[in-house]
């Protein structure tokens, strides 16, 4: 039982978090769109002083609803500029660099810029119709779902990319990869996109053969075999599946967007939220976005997952806890029915923001909790008003209507 004390501390907590998320929003809006972090010698040196495809669209949706009329009226113009700097093939960029005005793509490129810009897009599109900005950004639109299509299978329909090539940047992740594709159903979703269907069924039989039924297809059936031998855990989704190989990490953030963006049906959201809890992957903040750490012993470790002594076990995308992420559990919890967790899990959320005097840090060590990162992270202002609306109004912002 939660004590009036404690109750009306928490009131205190989530209206301060809610404030210091708006002010941080503002300081980092930029002419053209919302910074990574706060700009800074350091921010310039990492790259973060720039507009990133998957930030800015992030940053959109909490920015078009919050009722702070600066952060309304940038919403777009993140979006704006990357859609300036699309490819001539439709790809939209890692991230623009404006003070260069140059775009890039990664190492090996970057998937998830062009599908969460779209589903920004669409999203603002929906909420302020009297703007018709798919009307406004139509050849862009149809030039990004033009590319997006050339990475599909023609039988899975599903979305093939290299590793490290999505927001999980020095992750082994490859061939038909779990967070991708949940964007990609949602894109389909969005635009009336052809293949719907069969990309939501190809997605659960491949990603949890553990509870489909045997693919009529021999290229699934094969794929699929290899987990249904190896796999020790099966009640998440997989992170990725390739040939002969595949991820049994516990990518949080992909089996999230699984319940979110309407891939999982009522058993599978139970049984992943079940996983997920048991795990305690929201202490001592929500939340850590892997289960189980690759360390260097194992196949899947790469020599580029020591980067800037990164991506060891428990830190950045290799066990961090990322505040981002924890608005994403908080919005599943919400679109589960499970409002006092939410609420809980939002209290929480907020702590961690709070971090070092509302240092918003881009992430957390994964068993100590200690902030580290880029400090003045713009999605974690985002995420928290993200999930903050979502309690309020009992449904995330991606439930569909």
């Amino acid at each position: 039982m939660i004590s009036k004390t404690s109750a009306a501390s928490n009131e205190q907590l989530l209206a301060e978090c809610r404030e210091q998320s708006l002010s941080l929003l503002a300081h980092n809006l930029s002419p053209h769109g919302i910074l990574a972090a706060t700009a800074g010698a350091r921010a310039a040196e990492r790259g973060y002083s720039a507009i990133f495809g998957r930030d800015a669209a992030i940053c959109a949706l909490a920015m078009a609803g919050s009722g702070h009329p600066p952060l309304e009226h940038g919403a777009l113009a993140g979006l704006e500029t990357l859609a300036a700097h699309q490819a001539p093939n439709g790809q939209m960029p890692k991230f623009v660099d404006t003070s260069r005005n140059e775009a890039d793509f990664w190492y090996l490129g970057c998937i998830d810029s062009t599908l969460w810009w779209l589903i920004a897009l669409a999203q603002l599109d929906r909420a302020r119709p009297q703007e018709e900005i798919r009307k406004r950004f139509r050849r862009e639109v149809r030039r990004a779902l033009h590319w997006l299509e050339a990475q599909e299978h023609q039988r899975f329909r599903l979305l093939q990319q290299n590793e490290a090539s999505d927001w999980a940047d020095i992750m082994p992740r490859s061939g038909f990869v779990l967070y991708t594709n949940a964007l990609w159903y949602r894109v389909k979703k969005c635009y009336g996109r052809p293949g719907a269907a069969a990309t939501r069924a190809n997605f659960n039989h491949l990603f949890h053969p553990f509870s489909a039924d045997l693919a009529e297809y021999r290229r699934a059936r094969l794929l699929a075999d290899y987990a249904l031998r190896q796999a020790q855990h099966r009640e998440l989704y997989l992170s990725f599946v390739n040939f002969s190989f595949f991820g049994e990490e516990g990518d949080v953030f992909g089996n999230l967007l699984a319940l979110l963006l309407g891939l999982a049906d009522r058993d599978a959201r139970s049984r992943t939220l079940r996983s997920l809890a048991a795990a305690r992957i929201h202490e001592p903040w929500p939340v850590r976005v892997v289960l189980e750490p690759i360390l260097e012993t194992h196949r899947l470790w790469r020599p580029y997952m020591s980067r800037h002594e990164q991506n060891f076990a428990w830190q950045y995308h290799n066990g961090g806890i990322w505040p981002m992420v924890g608005g994403f559990w908080v919005m599943a919890l919400v679109d589960a029915g499970r409002l006092e967790d939410a609420r809980a899990g939002l209290v929480a959320l907020a702590h961690a923001c709070r971090l070092n005097g509302w240092e918003f840090n881009e992430w957390l060590h994964g068993q100590t909790g200690e902030p580290s990162g880029m400090p003045g992270q713009s999605w974690n202002a985002a995420a928290f008003l993200l999930a903050d609306r979502a309690v309020a109004e009992g449904r995330s912002c991606f439930a569909m209507p």
